[in-house]
């Protein structure tokens, strides 16, 4: 992801000495974000054709028998609060105090984001469960209750979504390395027990969860890169439009001299 990154903002730059103007410059960056996301996209809809095949219920169904054969009384307790955390109203509670402070400290276009994010992709994940609609597993009794179709995870898709673009959000506002790191590392975490607990509670297969994170990984990424392709190209040629955009901390300095600014 690091060398991902490096890439895209490789394409700013290149993007920025050479478009002519602000709309030129902004239609290069979005299809930069949409390359971004499309490594994220293929993958699911390979994985994708291949459970609408039944490849992998085979290796969906064993995952979760091994997941019955070790249920224990206060880890299912524990998965239970944890997958609390993937749920609509503590997302959506959450994506509205980060929106409000962001909004708030004059960071709007990122409040914006937010929203964006958040609401865009609950929508697609509402219209890909009901395409696909494939039922939830029976191998052994739920842990937790369950209204919608199985295929992708929805906990699994707006955790990565959500808790993804909080913490890049709060990255970007933090001057030590260190700390973005722990940020985006401790955001992970979340999302990587947030699927865990589907699977644990038996209400999703293995492959909902994956194809859920792709798809919110997908979508994050290329609102992401829109964002910053924004700001970079708004501080180029338009600064008007980001009067109402505090720009992100310097990074932290090394002590060497700063370079000349160019002419």
């Amino acid at each position: 992801m690091h060398l991902a990154w490096d890439a895209l903002y490789t394409a700013f730059r290149f993007a920025a000495r050479h478009a002519s103007n602000f709309y030129a410059a902004l239609g290069i960056v979005l299809v930069a974000g949409a390359a971004v996301s499309v490594a994220a996209t293929w993958m699911f809809v390979r994985l994708a054709n291949v459970v609408r095949d039944g490849a992998t219920q085979q290796f969906d169904e064993a995952v979760l028998r091994w997941m019955a054969a070790h249920q224990v009384p206060w880890a299912r307790q524990a998965m239970f609060e944890i997958t609390l955390l993937g749920t609509g109203l503590v997302l959506m509670t959450m994506v509205a105090v980060a929106a409000t402070f962001l909004w708030l400290t004059e960071h709007r276009f990122s409040a914006l984001l937010l929203l964006i994010a958040t609401w865009g992709g609950v929508a697609i994940n509402s219209l890909l469960k009901s395409t696909f609609d494939r039922p939830r597993p029976q191998v052994f009794e739920w842990g937790a209750q369950v209204l919608t179709s199985s295929f992708p995870s929805g906990h699994a898709m707006t955790a990565t979504i959500t808790y993804g673009t909080v913490a890049y959000l709060a990255a970007r506002l933090q001057r030590r390395r260190l700390s973005r790191w722990i940020t985006l590392f401790i955001a992970a975490v979340l999302i990587v027990l947030i699927c865990i607990s589907r699977l644990y509670l038996g209400v999703h297969y293995p492959s909902d969860v994956v194809a859920g994170a792709l798809m919110g990984l997908a979508w994050t990424a290329f609102c992401m890169a829109t964002l910053e392709g924004v700001q970079l190209f708004g501080r180029r040629f338009r600064p008007s439009i980001l009067e109402h955009e505090n720009p992100p901390p310097e990074p932290e300095s090394d002590g060497s001299p700063l370079p000349p600014a160019p002419a």
